[in-house]
């Protein structure tokens, strides 16, 4: 994650909380990051009355712009201190949830940062199920340290009044299915009717009930239909309501009824350590609940397969590279286990400053491999020659560390004051900066010191375990050389 310089906003207050009432939770929030936050943050801009999943009274969102990051110094300035400091703010609400957080790393890939997830009902269990089952999975995700900030992204389920049409009295009484569904469209949601010209200008006549004739259900009562005889007939002849509570928007994901929910993970854990926590949870639940990923997520999910196998195609290329070097199977042997020496530096590093295990810290391990092994190598080819030209294997590996210990501090202080800007970094971008060189910076202390006393112990240990003794044969006499004549 990264400061971006904007951080989003989500309002959600019960279900029938009218509009003035969410306004006045955004004035809160309004309030809030232009007051108490001024230091950072620039302007906002609030909306009421729709949010990230759809339109409704009890919800709102807002877009908060901070200051330049070169007018935000220090990191109780930065969006991850002004996230917390607001959601410690807005948990005082009684009456209503306010979220905070960072837009996700890749803006086209979602609308916030951590993970995105989809609550999927696979056995056709029902809403009032699956609403249980996320009920509890918010239950459960609260309680685990490596989540935070775990929310329902869609609308609560609201009351609302279901209209039941008696098909059978209607066709009886010669009323038209299409004739229902337009009076009844129109009244209450308003009907397209023509268009007119007025100062120059042609605009549209819309046809619906007055306001106070479309307030409440019996105002059904007022309405009539049309039927195949040219009279009119009493909607209620036909047609009954009552009230339920049900979803306000119909939700689904890969053609399952889905509930979509976000979070992020606790600080010091990576977003796949708390996707893994929400797998987990999952299967806490009831049989017919299933999940899927979505959004950046899902591209996390796809790539992380690909780790491993990105690691192990780096090991085989250096060893077949050094193979061929040194045309031997056992020389590389050496080469390949000081490789944990330079990896050691770079998690105890990431671990210390509390960063989590992200795509940035593992290409800056990648970049330790290669130059772990390269003073591997300078020590390794070095001694090799002694012993070539006739040195002892322990004395030519001990020769060979002390001449090459100049080179080995030398290349590796160049290279490590190389990454130190990157490890402090501040300012946009910072997050993949610190990453990288938090890691590299780290697996290079290491690979430098420890490879120094470690690389001539393997060298040494791999030799004598592995190589093989040449041993010239024997010379044998010849039984059938002819015999020199006497006398010479």
């Amino acid at each position: 994650n990264e400061d971006q310089g904007i951080m989003f906003v989500q309002t959600m207050l019960p279900a029938g909380s009218t509009l003035e009432q969410t306004q006045e939770i955004q004035d809160q929030v309004r309030r809030h990051f232009l007051e108490d936050e001024k230091k950072a943050v620039a302007s906002i801009f609030t909306v009421a009355g729709r949010g990230f999943s759809g339109a409704g009274q009890n919800v709102g969102l807002a877009f908060v712009k901070l200051k330049d990051w070169d007018l935000r110094p220090g990191s109780d300035l930065k969006v991850d201190a002004l996230v917390k400091r607001a959601m410690a703010k807005f948990s005082q609400l009684r009456n209503a949830r306010v979220f905070a957080f960072p837009p996700p790393a890749v803006l086209e890939l979602g609308r916030a940062g951590g993970f995105d997830f989809q609550l999927q009902d696979r056995a056709g269990m029902g809403h009032e199920a699956l609403m249980a089952a996320r009920n509890q999975m918010l239950g459960l995700a609260a309680q685990d340290p490596r989540l935070i900030r775990v929310r329902p992204s869609g609308l609560e389920d609201v009351t609302q009044y279901r209209i039941d049409v008696d098909w059978e009295k209607a066709g009886a009484l010669g009323v038209p299915i299409s004739s229902i569904h337009h009076t009844i469209a129109a009244a209450f949601g308003g009907a397209y009717v023509n268009d007119f010209i007025q100062g120059g200008r042609v605009k549209r006549v819309y046809a619906q009930a007055d306001a106070p004739y479309r307030m409440l259900p019996t105002d059904l009562e007022r309405l009539y239909v049309r039927n195949a005889a040219g009279t009119m007939t009493p909607f209620t002849s036909f047609a009954t309501g009552h009230w339920f509570q049900g979803a306000p928007l119909l939700e689904r994901f890969n053609s399952f009824p889905a509930l979509n929910i976000w979070g992020e993970p606790a600080p010091g854990k990576s977003s796949g350590e708390a996707m893994a926590a929400m797998e987990e949870i999952v299967s806490k639940l009831s049989k017919g609940v299933g999940y899927d990923w979505t959004g950046i997520s899902y591209q996390e999910r796809m790539a992380k397969a690909q780790t491993g196998i990105l690691y192990a195609f780096s090991v085989i290329v250096i060893f077949l590279c050094l193979a061929a070097l040194y045309e031997s199977w056992t020389i590389p042997i050496t080469i390949l286990l000081a490789l944990p020496l330079g990896v050691i530096g770079g998690v105890v590093a990431s671990s210390l400053r509390g960063l989590p295990n992200d795509v940035y810290f593992q290409i800056g391990l990648l970049t330790v491999l290669g130059l772990t092994t390269k003073n591997a190598i300078l020590i390794v080819q070095f001694a090799m020659a002694k012993v070539e030209e006739g040195m002892g294997l322990t004395e030519a590996t001990l020769e060979g560390a002390k001449l090459r210990l100049r080179p080995i501090v030398m290349t590796s202080l160049a290279f490590g004051f190389g990454v130190l800007p990157l490890a402090m970094a501040t300012g946009a971008g910072a997050g993949a900066q610190t990453a990288i060189g938090t890691g590299v910076l780290g697996g290079m202390v290491t690979a430098t010191f420890l490879a120094i006393f470690f690389i001539p112990l393997f060298f040494v240990g791999v030799v004598q375990l592995f190589a093989k003794k040449k041993t010239a044969p024997a010379a044998t006499p010849d039984s059938d050389a002819v015999s020199p004549p006497e006398g010479q």
